[in-house]
């Protein structure tokens, strides 16, 4: 009991203090002189407004009130507000008294609240007494002190702007040095890639001349004709013989006329001439154009990757031995010609194969999650038609629509919301369902081989752990994520956080972090080995993130329904970039990666790529409204619901919320 009542008198404590000094009211100090006028100032205020009174009338009962606020009360009652007495206008009387002493107050507390500018300005305006003399010397130091004012204050405008000026010309030369810099940057691309393009052509025309002098070979040529008139019985030209024949003039002009070609195609080819095929032209053309589409994008990811690896290599030496390639190029150049050559490459979907999910025993043909398998030899889909359906996926691509039946099919208690293949034991697949079940699957059986039921709600998302085939990963309604382990019946860790699990994903490289997409607009991630807390939150989308992939062990892209993507960099803990051009409001459209592009789904029924180092689409593909049967709802109620790409192939398979899957392939 004793520690008890120390730790509550310690907590009350400042309350104690308070009350010490009423219980000695002998010694208790008198009240300060601003407490007494306090207690002075409520008495003249108004009953009614609680103001100071103005316009003060006295009631027959002895009450003071502002004129206003009694007569305006007595337009509703006749009785006194504080006594409740009968009272009418008619017993109202001005109370000169109090309106001399309410005066009084209001000129003290002006002058003490007044500024001395203030308190001359209502002297002079009560007409206080004051001779010539005095007034002038009053104006002299008005006047002087103006002019000091003036000055002081042109003095200040003067240093404010000079300021602006020196920071506007420090920012400006700063710039300056950076557009030099870049400048610099540039020419020196230039002349490398210059040197690049003349050593290709030199190489073409050595590789064109060796043809050439195959062709032309004297020994071949002389070779021919004796072996002619041995057959023949042709007459051979006698030795010495020195005129020519119409043939002889007509090869030595002919090959005059190659000579002079040849030399007229080097000149053009260093000149920078197209003197490729008209289709080869025609894909350059094509390509320079999606180049001028995107230039701000290109501009900023070139500008960007230089100066990134200009300040990795700050000593000049190791940037002359290290930043430049066998090709002379330097490491930003090369880096960006990657990026150039990926982004320009393609320019849209194309539809190689289709086929329909849904079945006449199933209505609901939604698709909500489609995988590879390791070797990208099979393809999962599932979906709210309670089925897991394997799919082998040369047959989808090279066989009729109407012979494309699953390899594999496996029927669920409950809706199905995610898959995920596990890339080591090819024949284990993981489902979670909208009872928040989480099973592992042998496909080769067509059986459960675990079951997990610890989620209190839907589960939206799992994930198999690349590095360590064992562990998985899930994440559910009921804001828990799970990591389970095959060799065990129960969940091995648990993370409570506060808001809906929509997404969790596995880092590649590693079995102890994972990426976890949250209602609460951000993403979480964290290593497994303390999970009190995040590693680090990602922030920046608006609405709730429905997605997380990694495009490798450093980056980590995310989609949400703001209708943006984002780009995050895992290591260095910063956003990358932003991705617009789909719509996604509401529902889970999908969102698929690999090494070079992103890919998702959109609300206008359609599949939008996007390339990871521009923010505007590269490509994209919309499913056609002939898919809609008659009778059916309008097409524009369709959404894509799930897409996955083949490894780092061009290759997607995609479906939307009518049920129909198509196979794509990015194109020239």
């Amino acid at each position: 009991m004793g520690a008890d009542t120390t730790s509550i008198g310690g907590a009350l404590v400042p309350t104690i203090i308070k009350s010490e000094p009423s219980d000695s009211s002998a010694g208790a100090p008198s009240p300060p002189q601003s407490e007494m006028e306090q207690e002075s100032d409520k008495d003249i205020l108004c009953p009614i407004c609680m103001q100071i009174i103005k316009d003060a009338f006295l009631t027959a009962c002895g009450h003071s009130f502002c004129y206003m606020c009694i007569v305006t009360h007595l337009q509703n009652k006749s009785d006194c507000p504080c006594c409740s007495h009968f009272l009418t206008s008619n017993h109202l009387y001005p109370n000169f008294l109090l309106n001399k002493l309410l005066m009084k107050t209001s000129a003290r507390q002006t002058a003490k609240t007044a500024t001395p500018l203030e308190q001359l300005r209502q002297a002079l305006e009560r007409g206080c007494e004051a001779s010539v003399k005095d007034l002038e010397s009053l104006m002299s130091l008005l006047s002087e002190k103006k002019s000091k004012m003036e000055q002081e204050e042109a003095e200040t405008n003067l240093q404010i702007l000079l300021d602006f000026m020196l920071r506007l010309r420090k920012k400006k030369l700063d710039e300056l040095n950076e557009i030099q810099s870049d400048l610099q940057y540039i020419k020196e691309d230039i002349h490398a890639v210059e040197r690049r393009r003349i050593e290709l052509y030199r190489r073409r025309d050595r590789y064109s001349a060796k043809l050439r002098m195959l062709g032309d070979d004297p020994s071949s040529k002389s070779a021919r004709p004796s072996v002619v008139d041995k057959h023949s019985g042709a007459t051979a030209s006698r030795p010495g013989q020195s005129r020519l024949t119409s043939g002889d003039l007509q090869n030595k002009k002919a090959d005059a006329k190659s000579s002079a070609s040849h030399l007229l195609l080097r000149k053009d080819s260093y000149a920078g001439s197209d003197t490729q095929s008209p289709s080869h032209s025609g894909q350059v053309l094509a390509r320079k154009r999606r180049v001028h589409a995107q230039f701000n994008d290109l501009q900023d990811c070139y500008l960007q990757k230089r100066r990134y690896w200009v300040k990795q290599m700050p000593e000049q030496q190791g940037r002359d031995s290290l930043s430049l390639n066998r090709e002379g190029y330097s490491v930003g150049l090369e880096d960006f010609q990657s990026v150039l050559s990926t982004f320009t490459r393609y320019s849209r979907l194309r539809v190689v194969a289709e086929l329909r999910h849904g079945d006449l025993f199933h209505s609901a043909n939604i698709v909500s999650s489609i995988e590879f398998d390791r070797d990208d030899e099979l393809f999962a889909t599932a979906g709210v038609s309670r089925q897991i359906k394997i799919f082998e996926f040369s047959s989808v691509v090279n066989e009729p629509t109407d012979s494309q039946c699953p390899v594999a099919e496996m029927s669920t208690r409950a809706k199905l919301s995610c898959l995920s293949w596990n890339k080591c034991a090819k024949n284990h697949i993981a489902s979670s369902d909208y009872e928040g079940i989480v099973t592992v699957w042998d496909v080769t059986t067509r059986q459960s081989v675990m079951e997990y039921e610890e989620h209190e709600k839907r589960a939206w998302s799992v994930d198999f752990s690349r590095t360590d085939p064992s562990m998985l990963v899930s994440g559910s309604d009921d804001c828990k994520v799970k990591v389970w382990c095959t060799n065990e019946e129960a969940s091995v860790l648990n993370i409570d956080m506060k808001a809906n699990i929509c997404s969790v994903k596995y880092n590649p490289g590693s079995s102890i972090h994972v990426a976890v997409g949250s209602a609460d607009h951000h993403i979480h991630y964290y290593d497994l080995r303390n999970v009190s807390q995040p590693l680090y939150i990602f922030s920046g989308h608006r609405k709730a993130v429905s997605y997380v992939k990694f495009l490798s062990n450093d980056e980590l892209a995310s989609a949400s329904t703001d209708s943006t993507l984002r780009l995050w960099d895992v290591k260095e803990n910063v956003p990358l970039r932003t991705f617009r051009g789909h719509a996604n409001e509401k529902n889970f459209v999908g969102l698929t990666v690999n090494s070079e592009y992103i890919a998702c789904g959109s609300e206008t029924n359609e599949v939008f790529v996007y390339h990871k180092a521009i923010s505007k689409p590269a490509a994209w593909h919309k499913f056609n409204d002939s898919e809609t049967e008659e009778g059916e709802e309008d097409a524009g109620s369709y959404f894509i619901s799930a897409v996955c790409w083949k490894s780092d192939s061009p290759t997607m398979v995609t479906a939307n919320s009518q049920g129909t899957i198509k196979v794509l392939v990015l194109a020239p």
